[in-house]
């Protein structure tokens, strides 16, 4: 197991450069009923069910390095080409490269949602970082939490126990900072029982906070691969053309 902050300063070092970062591909996305995604490399975190599986774990060999302003630019014309009215950044984790987030954040027109989807970890580990995106009125924050507990975060993610609580501070800290945010959690290899202890623990944090989005597994042919050779089983899981509607 490792520790998740310090994976993160082992990413950052092949991901971000000066203010630039490396990402892999721009497109429009059906999630969110329509959204421009700039797909970034870099993460600090080993998810199981990740369908960027190869970008994650071998971050230099994939993507290339862009300047916020080209980030931006493109994410923006890929929205007004589409008719979209928003943005993300999408793939690996966003928050790793600091500077570059909050330099693509300062480029994005009022006009457009930015939806930041990020697993909490360095935000809950430095609540400066929920500070400085407070400035951003255009920012809605999903924090995905990996399971419903610390031991199933540390199965799903081969990351310390410890690192579950940081997603939880995650969520305090941007609420202190009143930035706009809502929890989601992957659901598909708990047990009702978790399910619901994890709703009593964010009820705790927020009362918002008690029906938090279900994110269930998507079947992509690699990671049903991955997950039949670590012999992980799942209660819940859908084929890639038979995702329900309210998860889109």
């Amino acid at each position: 197991m490792f520790d998740p902050v310090e994976m993160a300063a082992i990413a950052r070092d092949v991901a971000c450069r000066d203010s630039q970062r490396k990402y892999y591909r721009f497109r429009p996305s059906r999630f969110y009923g329509g959204i421009a995604t700039a797909d970034s490399v870099g993460c600090c975190l080993r998810c199981v069910f990740c369908w960027a599986w190869k970008e994650v774990v071998r971050p230099g060999e994939f993507g290339d390095f862009y300047t916020p302003e080209e980030v931006a630019k493109r994410l923006v014309s890929i929205a007004r080409k589409k008719r979209l009215n928003q943005l993300r950044i999408s793939g690996n984790e966003p928050t790793i490269c600091r500077g570059h987030l909050v330099n693509v954040l300062g480029l994005i027109p009022k006009d457009y949602l930015f939806i930041l989807e990020t697993n909490g970890i360095l935000i809950g580990s430095d609540p400066s970082y929920a500070e400085e995106l407070m400035r951003f009125s255009n920012l809605f924050v999903r924090v995905s939490l990996k399971g419903t507990n610390e031991k199933e975060f540390s199965q799903l993610t081969g990351a310390v126990p410890e690192g579950f609580q940081l997603q939880l501070d995650a969520l305090e800290y941007l609420m202190k900072y009143k930035v706009n945010v809502h929890p989601a959690c992957m659901i598909s290899f708990s047990p009702p029982e978790n399910i619901m202890a994890l709703s009593k623990r964010l009820k705790a944090i927020h009362p918002l906070f008690e029906d938090f989005e279900r994110e269930e597994l998507i079947l992509y042919p690699a990671v049903q691969e991955r997950l039949k050779k670590l012999n992980i089983a799942y209660f819940t899981g859908y084929r890639p053309g038979s995702i329900p509607e309210e998860q889109i």
